[in-house]
């Protein structure tokens, strides 16, 4: 087995808040997800805030997908069943290739808080032209819970088996081998 020497990158991300009603005075889980990757050592290239809207929504993350500063897109808002929500329908046709598990995990974890509401979430992630997007719901809890178990673990080199980095634009680490995935 190839053992590979695991190290942590300091990534660029961009944070979108997705909101009708939250304003830059207001949008406290955007500001907690810019302290949320902060804190765990990675840099905001960018921040914004947008209306349900889908097109101006495909817009900026074509932009930030295109760009060569970001490697890590989260989206805050828009994700559930309201009838002005359109982060799904708005991201799904811009990834390459989905990461199923991030959604599925996200509504398992919250079925412990929740209950069966947690099946109303929209929440995923996907790849596009080496950034990972991760669309989540907007309430605090929900970005909390999110960060702490899903995205940040693997936005960190050091966790093994296999984590994201190597599959990023610009990512200097080696991913992990099929001998240690035992794919």
């Amino acid at each position: 087995m190839t053992k590979i020497a695991r190290q942590f990158y300091p990534l660029q991300l961009a944070v979108l808040t997705v909101s009708n009603s939250r304003t830059a005075a207001n949008d406290s889980s955007g500001e907690l997800l810019c302290q949320l990757l902060t804190r765990a050592g990675h840099q905001l290239a960018e921040r914004a805030l947008l209306p349900n809207n889908r097109y101006q929504l495909r817009a900026l993350l074509s932009r930030w997908i295109a760009s060569t500063e970001v490697q890590v897109v989260l989206i805050n808002g828009g994700t559930g069943y309201a009838a002005d929500n359109c982060t799904v329908a708005a991201v799904t046709p811009l990834l390459d290739q989905t990461v199923p598990g991030f959604g599925e995990l996200f509504r398992q974890l919250s079925w412990q808080q929740l209950g069966s509401a947690a099946m109303q979430s929209g929440a995923l992630a996907g790849l596009a032209n080496g950034t990972l997007v991760f669309a989540m719901p907007g309430s605090g809890s929900a970005c909390t819970l999110a960060m702490q178990q899903l995205i940040l673990p693997q936005l960190d080199g050091h966790t093994g088996p296999c984590n994201f980095i190597p599959h990023l634009k610009n990512s200097p680490a080696s991913g992990c081998t099929t001998a240690e995935t035992g794919a």
